[in-house]
């Protein structure tokens, strides 16, 4: 492994020729726009591209900045599609809480997106091996995903891919872990009861097959996932370690968050 440090902010991991570029931001405002940078890149650089997209508290601070950039007429959605990560299973997309409804909420309703072309597992479908064959289905179909965009957990999760998943995954079911429900109870009034047991999550083969991979992650608890997911070795014991194994990963972090790495 070879590192060589371009700038402060800045260095490139190269492995058996894959290449993982590591972007440092001061703090999450400056980690936003930098992921945004790269994302509006792609919109530009292909307007029909497929975004993978994803949820939670990380990726707010960028979809602000994209709608922003939208606003001031400098980014175009009109020929966009997306795909997300995951949903919570018996959520239907009008739920408060629905990963369908975040999206429309922090993105979708502020762009000229066509809706009929954003995609979020069905997590009102019964049959499981349907809901998660479908969904692999639409992502074949769409001609697969351009940019992945991934938080990271404390743990080391990406999606709903707690450690010990294998890494030929697909799109699945999971039961998510406590710690899991535990973290997301702030969503849910606080209120562990509330999160549901279950979602349905692309798997890390799924993810794995994008073009690209943007990570954002900011804050000191993700600092030692991220140094897992660096400069650990690829393991299910850590499943962003297996984005050590992508051809184009491009990860964008604060100055907390990269703490450990290894410079």
């Amino acid at each position: 492994m070879r590192i060589s440090v371009i700038r402060l902010f800045f260095f490139t991991i190269r492995r058996r020729e894959k290449i993982m570029i590591i972007y440092t931001g001061k703090d999450y405002y400056d980690v936003s726009r930098k992921a945004a940078n790269i994302m509006s890149a792609q919109i530009i650089m292909k307007p029909n591209a497929v975004l993978g997209l994803a949820t939670g508290s990380t990726p707010v601070g960028m979809y602000k900045q994209l709608i922003e950039w939208y606003k001031k007429g400098d980014l175009d959605f009109s020929q966009i599609t997306s795909v997300n990560l995951d949903e919570y299973k018996g959520l239907s997309g009008d739920n408060d809480q629905s990963y369908r409804y975040f999206m429309n909420t922090n993105l979708f309703d502020h762009v000229n997106i066509d809706k009929a072309r954003t995609y979020v597992p069905n997590g009102l479908e019964e049959d499981s091996e349907k809901a998660c064959a479908d969904y692999n289905e639409i992502i074949r179909s769409v001609g697969g995903i351009d940019i992945q965009l991934l938080g990271i957990g404390g743990n080391g999760h990406i999606g709903f891919n707690e450690p010990g998943t294998p890494f030929t995954e697909e799109t699945h079911i999971v039961e998510l872990t406590e710690k899991t429900r535990s973290d997301n109870a702030r969503f849910f009034d606080n209120d562990i009861n509330q999160v549901p047991t279950h979602a349905i999550t692309m798997g890390i083969a799924t993810i794995m097959k994008a073009k690209k991979i943007l990570l954002v992650a900011s804050g000191a608890n993700k600092a030692d996932a991220v140094a897992a997911m660096v400069n650990g070795p690829v393991d299910p014991a850590c499943p962003a370690s297996v984005l050590q194994n992508h051809e184009d990963v491009v990860v964008v972090v604060d100055e907390a968050a990269a703490a450990k790495l290894a410079k």
